[in-house]
């Protein structure tokens, strides 16, 4: 077999990479923004980071592929119970999670998506089944990631699929 194509290959590259603000982006407190953020902010990247690890890989390890991630980027025991959370709601409801957001995202199939966006909806409607967070909190950190990772495009696309989620399922 091939060295670039096996399993070690994939993790060796930096899995961050993907996941980086664009360039020219405008960062907020003027550093790192992920420095200055509480720790649910942190939680939730680190959580859509495996999400999006895993939509590319294979969803149904989502569990395996999480743990790997945060390994790898040595990832804060606090964040990661944080991240933790999420991941194992959206393992365990995964199908249900995507087959609500579908219903919601009628002109558009949820595989036709770009993973940025399918990833921060699957997280977002992870959190809000969890029930833990106010659905607005929820939203607006959805909202933060699609235009901290994907774009301002993205962040409308979200906020418009997740407030009519949030509305379906009878949290707003």
């Amino acid at each position: 077999m091939s060295a670039d194509l096996r399993d070690e290959a994939f993790w060796g590259a930096p899995l961050q990479e993907p996941l980086l603000p664009r360039p020219g982006q405008r960062r907020r407190r003027g550093g790192d923004a992920a420095a200055g953020d509480r720790v649910e902010t942190r939680g939730r990247a680190r959580a859509l980071q495996a999400l999006y690890a895993a939509d590319v890989r294979d969803l149904s390890q989502l569990r395996r592929i999480a743990a790997q991630v945060f390994d790898d980027l040595g990832v804060d025991p606090v964040e990661r119970a944080v991240a933790s959370r999420l991941i194992a709601t959206a393992a365990d409801h995964g199908p249900a999670l995507d087959a609500a957001l579908a219903d919601v995202t009628a002109n558009w199939r949820l595989e036709r998506l770009g993973v940025v966006e399918r990833s921060v909806l699957r997280l977002a409607a992870a959190e809000l089944e969890r029930g833990e967070t106010p659905v607005r909190v929820v939203l607006q950190e959805a909202v933060r990631l699609a235009e901290r990772y994907g774009s301002a495009r993205s962040a409308r696309f979200v906020n418009g699929v997740l407030d009519a989620y949030a509305r379906r399922i009878g949290r707003l």
